[in-house]
């Protein structure tokens, strides 16, 4: 607290600077000098929100919650400030003339929407109800956070007998002493946690039903039982809220205030994406489940199937039509060696070096460092690894940064980290979904860490909320390429490659259930802008809203959703993903047409085609507009039929 009051206080010194200069707003001494204010805030708010998120604590929880509105209204304060807007919009109102450079341009613009978009405009009244909605937000988002975390890291579900553990492979069962180590439970002991890298391997292996209804109904009512650490009211808060300050903005809808600053425009652009996949997907679960419950016949399982039987009978499924079996993959698939997969695509992509760095002490025994590289050798930045699952940090995966990068003063290096949620064992064997987890983040990684801008305001992934997971999502291509795989998919015991035959059955299953899969993603997606596109004023039973839009969208309830709104932490730990769950599905348009441009040079690794990629999309944050950014790699606009085919939603065509 003593750090943020002294951070807090310098703030606001150099705004006042900025705001109050006797001469005429020019772009060095208003809009320059706003890009370089608050660097000892940045930096003790990231090192404390990262903290928070990985290796929490009471004591931390509690300043948390207490600094939330006052970092609320410390922001508002600035966005408010009547004096220094008025200079930006000055700037803004003149801005072609003023012979600005392109990223000039692009800063300026950018922060003057910053600052309308968060009310700088409003006066009055109005504008302090927009400073209180802003802090009560702030306040319910941690909460939610808060609540959610208080629930995953006390729920245990002890296999106590040899029974309870049927069918399970030991990797599974690795990951289960370990987590009843940390649980407390002693030596012998084997548990479950809601973690996904835990959950649902053994939802994928257990024959046991009775456990996998146990544990599945556990995850989706998370956040969802009554008492304190209940999410469903702090999220109707949230909405409530939501709705009033998109009134406030002049908004319909809070949908339609979010959107403005998104590629996607308008609801009824997200509607039209979401569709062409939501129907499909449905139809082709259907073929699905037909061939699931002649599994279920034939293993004696109970039918109709349930939620908690798809996964298992899906694995079944694969292991009979593919000859594949997850257990069979995973010894392929160590932590260690994946790590050094994705280096090396790094390194033959970018021309990237990580070596690591251990004498440095860092947030928790788990955290690896690495210096960053360039061919030249120069340092880039540094690359901070948190892989494992605990009881004091969230659940999922994520990157962030301690440090942006900037041209400033010479130039600030970025301190990036990734999270992730396996479930540690020794060694820690991954899913392919885990492989393309880890490469997912690395992805947003690389978009921080190759970040080459003068104005920190566009480094990195601060892009539009539909173009940020561009990287993220393109960069899992890798980990399916065969040559990537041949290389660093070896034993862990014997150390020989993956066979070829089982890289095909890899390769040739990659498509089953994704029905199922898109069904689970696209759904969330639905009820988010349903939920967000509701009209100003809307009172919302968080419960009852998500049971109607089951029914109404057609929601299988032997599929689900892969997110209930009660601990939807996407929509309601934070404003980024609210409206817009959607920018998965919008950037897997772009990444599978833009990793087409690779099959086209010949090689995942066309050394042309890696420049333009890196120039136009990795290094070149918010320079420019997403739309324009991404012509200047493809040479045109993206094509929807790349993503539906990979998701093998297109229906078969002949000739």
């Amino acid at each position: 607290m003593p750090a943020f009051e002294q951070a807090l206080a310098q703030h606001l010194a150099e705004i006042e600077t900025i705001a109050s200069r006797p001469d005429a707003p020019s772009f060095e001494n208003t809009i320059a000098e706003l890009d370089t204010s608050g660097r000892l805030l940045d930096r003790i708010t990231l090192l404390f929100h990262n903290l928070t998120a990985s290796e929490t604590s009471p004591a931390l929880q509690k300043v948390q919650l207490e600094m939330a509105p006052k970092l609320a209204a410390h922001e508002n304060t600035i966005f408010m400030h009547a004096g220094l807007f008025a200079r930006i919009d000055a700037l803004h109102e003149k801005r072609h003339t003023l012979n600005l450079n392109a990223e000039q341009l692009r800063v300026l613009e950018r922060l003057h929407l910053d600052f309308v978009r968060a009310g700088a405009r409003l006066s009055g009244q109005e504008r302090q109800r927009y400073g209180e909605i802003m802090g009560e937000l702030a306040t319910l988002c941690t909460q939610f956070g808060q609540n959610l975390l208080a629930e995953e890291s006390t729920y245990t579900l002890e296999l106590k007998t040899e029974a309870d553990r049927a069918g399970l492979p030991a990797f599974v069962l690795q990951a289960a002493k370990a987590a009843a180590q940390q649980r407390g439970l002693g030596e012998d002991a084997y548990a479950l946690t809601l973690s996904p890298s835990l959950a649902e391997p053994f939802l994928t292996f257990s024959s046991r039903r009775d456990l996998r209804e146990t544990l599945w109904r556990a995850r989706v009512a998370r956040g969802a039982h009554a008492g304190e650490h209940d999410n469903r009211p702090v999220a109707a808060k949230i909405m409530a809220l939501r709705q009033e300050q998109a009134a406030l903005h002049g908004y319909t809808t809070y949908a339609d205030y979010e959107l403005v600053d998104r590629m996607a425009g308008k609801t009824s652009a997200v509607l039209e994406l979401l569709h062409q996949a939501w129907e499909p997907a449905k139809a082709y679960a259907e073929v699905d489940r037909q061939t699931l419950t002649e599994m279920a016949h034939t293993l004696g399982e109970p039918t109709p199937i349930a939620a908690w039987d798809w996964r298992y009978l899906a694995q079944k499924v694969r292991a009979q039509r593919f000859d594949l079996d997850d257990a069979e993959l995973k010894p392929y698939f160590s932590l260690d060696a994946m790590v050094a997969a994705m280096f090396d695509c790094a390194q033959r992509l970018f021309g990237l070096r990580f070596v690591e760095q251990t004498e440095y002490v860092l947030h928790h025994p788990d955290a690896r460092l690495w210096e960053v590289r360039g061919q030249d050798g120069a340092l880039v930045g540094l690359f901070i690894g948190d892989n494992f699952a605990r009881s004091s940090k969230r659940s999922g995966a994520w990157m962030s940064v301690f440090r942006s990068q900037s041209g400033h003063n010479g130039g600030t290096l970025p301190i990036v980290i990734n999270n992730n949620n396996f479930a540690k064992a020794s060694p820690t064997l991954l899913s392919f979904d885990d492989v393309r987890t880890l490469f997912h983040e690395f992805g947003h990684g690389l978009h921080g860490l190759l970040s080459k801008v003068h104005y920190e305001r566009l480094a990195g992934t601060q892009v539009l909320r539909d173009f940020v997971e561009l990287p993220s999502q393109l960069f899992e291509n890798w980990a399916m390429e065969p040559e990537v795989l041949q290389r660093h998919a070896r034993h862990y015991e014997t150390g020989e490659p993956m066979p070829a035959a089982l890289l095909d059955k890899l390769k040739r299953s990659r498509q089953f259930d994704q029905a199922w899969a898109t069904v689970q993603y696209t759904g969330p997606a639905l009820i988010d802008m349903a939920l967000h596109a509701l009209p100003n004023g809307t009172a919302v039973d968080i419960a009852a809203f998500e049971a109607e839009q089951c029914a109404t969208l057609g929601i299988p309830d032997d599929i689900g959703l892969r997110h209930g709104l009660s601990h939807f932490q996407h929509l309601f730990s934070g404003s980024s993903y609210a409206a817009g769950y959607y920018v998965y599905m919008w950037a897997e348009v772009l990444e599978a047409d833009g990793f087409a441009a690779f099959t086209e040079a010949g090689s995942p690794f066309d050394a042309v085609t890696a420049e333009r990629l890196r120039r136009t999309i990795y290094s070149s944050g918010n320079r420019q507009n997403p739309a324009d950014a991404y012509r200047a790699f493809r040479g045109r606009d993206p094509q929807v039929q790349p993503m539906l085919k990979k998701r093998g939603l297109l229906a078969e065509t002949t000739t």
